[in-house]
């Protein structure tokens, strides 16, 4: 059954909730903006919609700042990240603000063992199996499969043939209506960016369109 992340509300208390949770709902929004101030309008748009993982990018400016506002403003109601995190200091600085995972492009051991140190989850960006491989044994609680679209979903199959235990999630080429077949293919969630939060939407501060972008990207992960 179809879960209702409106009403349904988990905990993100420590890393391991955070990682459940994030396998629960297996939708994270992405968000790119140059309009940090409508951070939590975005964020309100997409909860209404039914997407609850949010992830507010270092290439926002004043990102940390962002992540402060959104998490004061939500209360909880949304379980929110850092992304584009390269280094352990930047790291330290978002779960601080209240991020509760972060999340990068590529595979840097100091971000995992900062998030880590705070009991945050870490999800390293990797783009080959031994790549994915070392940075769970590293410790990442969910290696993000980048840019996945250059990859697609067999990739995900054909890695987690011989190594089930790995969790997986692509990000970078999920669409909002082929997020089922990356988790039909063994993904645990997937992240959506530019194709969830439209850039012309936000600036004309269109929030139905988010919220219709959001159900779009609900149903098709849903039906996985």
């Amino acid at each position: 059954m179809p879960i209702n992340p409106a009403t349904d509300r988990p905990t993100a208390a420590t890393r391991a909730d955070v990682v459940r949770w994030i396998e629960r709902d297996r939708a994270v929004a992405v968000v790119r903006t140059d309009e940090p101030e409508k951070l939590v309008q975005i964020a309100q748009a997409l909860q209404v919609g039914g997407v609850v993982c949010f992830e507010v990018t270092m290439t926002v400016p004043n990102a940390i700042e962002g992540i402060r506002a959104v998490t004061e403003a939500m209360s909880g109601s949304v379980l929110v990240g850092a992304g584009s995190v390269t280094d352990a200091e930047t790291a330290r600085a978002a779960i601080e603000a209240g991020a509760r995972y972060v999340v990068s492009p590529v595979f840097r051991r100091e971000v995992i063992e900062a998030a880590h140190d705070l009991d945050a989850a870490a999800m390293p960006g990797c783009f080959t199996p031994t790549e994915i491989y070392e940075a769970t044994e590293a410790g990442a609680d969910v290696a993000k499969v980048f840019p996945a679209g250059a990859l697609g979903p067999g990739f995900i199959r054909g890695v987690l043939a011989p190594l089930p235990h790995l969790k997986l999630m692509p990000t970078g080429g999920v669409s909002l209506d082929n997020a089922s077949e990356w988790l039909r293919a063994g993904a645990v969630a997937v992240g959506a960016g530019s194709a969830l939060v439209e850039t012309d939407a936000v600036a004309a501060g269109d929030w139905a369109r988010l919220t219709a972008n959001a159900k779009r990207l609900r149903a098709s992960v849903d039906a996985a």
